[in-house]
């Protein structure tokens, strides 16, 4: 394996400080197996992991889980990322926020947090979310807003079951004062692979709320940017997910193991080196699982010949794996891959006829 000291370093660090989390929601992107409390790094590791980031050109640094309020030193690590020079934001559920610790939090450095919403009915947010925990949620972003140095954003998850609702949920966020509303579609990855039949939308109801989002971009202008991730299976073509494999972003799961996304686990023969054994720049440069899909040398045909190939880099590489169990396949997303009618089908196939919701469970943590 060659050196690829001429790749620049990444833009962005994730950093799924633990697995552990008080919700337990149904579309929750996290492997199916995950790691315990015992593997996860320590906050030394962390510290380090975040110095040698800033180091290799890293700009934001994104905590993340499960939940990442679940760790006590949640504010020493926030700390130690702004002490290394980086932006820091986290994603949080705000179960386990209080009034004093979101304070601790904002001392410590805390630039960014990004606060994940449900639904707009209570009693449907807190069955997606698996606990009872929406009435939480909006009094804890009360105390956010109140913050006046922490930037805020709203993150709305849509998926079939809710999706009908978009208006009223737009509404609530706006609510919430944020400066940022995303509406993030589910990923159909980890847990909401599970749940995919129940989850994902119709073409119609995915038509409808593309003018609901229209409208509301263009009342919100000037005081709320709003975006929108909408799912692949509707797609003519791919996302270039994470920005290109081995490009942007680097994820660090709680064990410190280094990825090229969340899902990469997925597929069969990848090998992922270990924090705890290498530093980042090593992993960055000289690891296989970030070499694996870089380049073109790895692509099939349409890609291969294919003008977008430096646009979306062949889409997702994890897609590929679930869908046609072929990691150097074109993601079926693109119209242009032989296997698009596949995910249409998929797309446009009835839901399953249960009701049955499968929940991220713990009970399915491993020590890997």
């Amino acid at each position: 394996m060659t050196s690829t000291q001429q790749i620049p370093g990444p833009l962005s660090l994730v950093c799924e400080v633990t697995h552990r989390c008080p919700l337990h929601c149904v579309y929750c992107s996290n492997p199916l197996v995950m790691q315990q409390a015992e593997a996860e790094l320590p906050t030394e590791a962390w510290t380090r992991v975040f110095t040698e980031a800033a180091q290799l050109g890293v700009a934001h640094l994104h905590l993340t889980g499960g939940e990442p309020l679940a760790r006590h030193d949640i504010a020493d690590l926030i700390r130690a990322g702004r002490n290394a020079g980086l932006y820091v934001n986290m994603i949080t559920s705000a179960i386990g926020l209080s009034e004093p610790r979101l304070a601790a939090l904002v001392e410590a450095g805390l630039d960014h947090i990004q606060l994940s919403l449900q639904d707009a009915d209570e009693v449907l947010a807190n069955r997606w979310a698996g606990a009872r925990t929406h009435a939480k949620k909006l009094e804890m972003a009360a105390l956010i807003k109140a913050q006046p140095h922490l930037a805020f954003t709203v993150n709305i998850v849509v998926h079939r079951q809710n999706l009908d609702r978009l208006e009223e949920m737009i509404a609530l966020a706006e609510s919430m004062g944020p400066e940022r509303m995303e509406i993030a579609h589910v990923q159909y990855y980890g847990w909401a692979l599970k749940n995919r039949d129940l989850l994902l939308p119709t073409r119609e109801q995915l038509e409808r709320s593309t003018k609901t989002l229209r409208e509301a971009q263009e009342r919100l202008a000037g005081r709320i940017h709003l975006q929108a991730v909408v799912p692949d299976y509707y797609a003519r073509y791919p996302k270039a997910c994470v920005g290109g494999w081995g490009r942007q972003l680097m994820l660090i799961d709680p064990a410190g193991r280094a990825m090229p996304c969340h899902s990469a686990s997925i597929i069969s023969g990848l090998a992922f080196d270990n924090v705890r054994d290498h530093d980042l720049a090593w992993l960055w440069h000289e690891s296989s699982a970030f070499h694996r899909f870089r380049g073109d040398d790895w692509m099939q045909e349409p890609c291969r010949s294919c003008e977008r190939k430096t646009v979306d880099f062949g889409g997702c590489r994890c897609q590929a794996m679930q869908v046609l169990d072929d990691a150097d396949a074109t993601d079926p997303a693109c119209h242009l891959s032989p296997h698009h009618e596949q995910l249409i089908k998929i797309a446009e196939a009835a839901p399953a006829g249960t009701n049955t919701l499968h929940y991220r469970t713990i009970e399915l943590l491993s020590h890997s």
